[in-house]
């Protein structure tokens, strides 16, 4: 499968964002990752809408959505809206995963086909996403606690990346796994070889020296 590159902007300059941004696209970044959280279903409070559409003006990469909020129902159509490509709701936070999911896909404006994805808290069983697995995009693990960027991998994520590969392959499925949480040049093959294809890196990025550079090398990293 294709591997990913998602810079995650939770840990970027917000004041000269839109020039992160440009370098990450000069660096070989496949997706900009977008952390989208409430201050409820996880405590921290991060961007909204009205940054996805900035961003949706000055970057032609896919924008991968990741929303950490209760309720995502009701903010899935201000995000397909504001010009996101992909978005990813929490299992955890909806009982009605699979007409959530529906309802990414329907939310594209002029026939745009949204790319739905569910992601796990770290100690989520795998088994909550069987009800979705067939019709989803993309599954996202986090190797973290979802809240804050910064935060130190947990090794654990790469058993479950291998056991979720394994059933993705046993259904035929070409789904796109995504993690999210402590990855960097020191980490990112062994989490590639766990069967990862889509890598949210934000730290190892944009705390960087050389924002564009520290892309490049990670491509190079992941092959």
């Amino acid at each position: 499968m294709r591997n990913f590159l998602a810079p995650s902007i939770l840990n970027s300059d917000f004041a000269r964002l839109g020039e992160a941004v440009e370098a990450v696209e000069r660096g070989g970044a496949d997706w900009l990752h977008l952390d989208v959280m409430d201050g409820h279903f996880v405590p921290n409070l991060t961007i909204g809408p009205v940054v996805v559409e900035a961003l949706r003006k000055v970057t032609q990469l896919p924008l991968d959505c990741h929303l950490m909020v209760n309720e995502p129902e009701k903010m899935v159509p201000w995000f397909a809206e504001a010009g996101a490509d992909s978005i990813t709701i929490h299992a955890e936070a909806t009982e009605h995963l699979p007409a959530l999911v529906r309802l990414i896909h329907a939310s594209g404006k002029n026939g745009k086909r949204i790319r739905a994805g569910v992601s796990l808290r770290p100690n989520t069983g795998l088994e909550a996403l069987e009800p979705v697995l067939a019709e989803i995009d993309m599954v996202l693990l986090m190797s973290v606690h979802p809240g804050f960027g910064g935060q130190k991998f947990m090794p654990e994520a790469l058993v479950r990346a291998r056991a979720l590969r394994d059933r993705c392959d046993a259904l035929g499925l070409n789904t796109d796994i995504e993690m999210d949480g402590g990855i960097g040049a020191s980490n990112v093959e062994a989490v590639r070889d766990a069967g990862v294809n889509a890598f949210v890196i934000g730290t190892a990025i944009f705390r960087a020296p050389d924002i564009g550079q520290a892309t490049r090398d990670l491509k190079t990293l992941l092959g």
